[in-house]
């Protein structure tokens, strides 16, 4: 019985694989592999639409059950606000946050463009530079220790109320991660690949352009995305210390007035501006490995 149910089953395993056999010989190899990208592609797009649609019932439910439980337990409007009364505020105040999204928005821009204007060459110069290095980067990591917020007051009384010192503290929360994270990215790349292409013929330059650099390119991507939302924390900062305008001045009127409902508004713009500002050096990335890899390719294809 056993042999009989074995040769039974080999017997229906080949019919099984003479019929896809049969199936995939009436296709040609070009509409195969146009299958399987199409097949690729539907899964990428669900993939996609999951990791949006995922998210939004998640939060649409947490929404409904604090709506529900606010209102079914009478929670003080002052202390936790529905979420339809937030909704409200935010449409109610919307040009209050608007003309103050753009100032908070111009503060974290500049912050973190002077983190990498400053924080790129220092991270170079100490990667490039052995007694720079030994010399700088222990009185870097020290200085870290140092509360941004106690310098705030120093930075008003030397550049005043203006920008200057949103800026200032908006770089100096945000140009440590670039800097760290540059150098190891820059240090990381294995001895074998650098001596294999100082045996090819590169110098030293075109080693650091064309190898060293481009492995580098993900831990320094790491170090800005972490930068970037350090300049969001270091705008409100300088706001809450000397600020006349922004949304951290707005969420110190708010609480001061007790206007909860203002408060969570406002913290809904600045975690949406937050949210941009990430998604923006999420796709200079992108467009980086992507320029990356046509021209890796292109060069490829030029030595053949």
């Amino acid at each position: 019985m056993k042999m009989r149910d074995a040769v039974a089953g080999t017997q229906t395993l080949s019919e099984g694989l003479l019929n896809s056999a049969g199936e995939i010989r009436g296709l040609t190899i070009e509409e195969v592999e146009a299958n399987v990208q199409h097949s690729l592609a539907r899964r990428e797009a669900r993939a996609r639409v999951s990791s949006v649609v995922s998210p939004a019932i998640l939060v649409l439910v947490v929404l409904l059950l604090w709506e529900a439980g606010t209102r079914a337990f009478g929670v003080a409007q002052f202390l936790l606000p529905p979420p339809s009364l937030i909704l409200l505020s935010l449409i109610t105040h919307a040009k209050l946050l608007l003309a103050n999204t753009w100032i908070t928005a111009a503060e974290i821009a500049a912050g973190f463009l002077l983190s990498i204007l400053i924080g790129v060459p220092l991270s170079l110069a100490i990667f490039l530079w052995p007694p720079f290095s030994r010399s700088v980067f222990p009185l870097l990591v020290s200085s870290q220790a140092m509360p941004k917020v106690a310098i705030a007051p120093l930075l008003l009384v030397w550049f005043g109320f203006g920008i200057v010192p949103k800026v200032l503290i908006a770089f100096l929360i945000a140009f440590f991660p670039v800097v760290i994270n540059t150098v190891v990215g820059l240090a990381s790349i294995e001895r074998e690949k650098i001596y294999l292409a100082r045996s090819m013929g590169l110098s030293a330059g075109a080693t650091f352009f064309k190898i060293r650099l481009p492995s580098a390119l993900p831990s320094v991507f790491a170090g800005l995305k972490i930068s970037i939302t350090l300049a969001v924390v270091g705008a409100v900062v300088g706001e809450f210390v000397g600020g006349d305008s922004g949304l951290g001045y707005v969420l110190m009127v708010a609480n001061g007035s007790m206007d909860t409902a203002l408060l969570f508004s406002d913290l809904l713009v600045l975690t949406l501006l937050g949210v941009i500002f990430f998604m923006l050096v999420e796709l200079a990335e992108r467009m980086s490995f992507h320029r990356h890899a046509v021209a890796r390719t292109s060069g490829a294809v030029e030595s053949m």
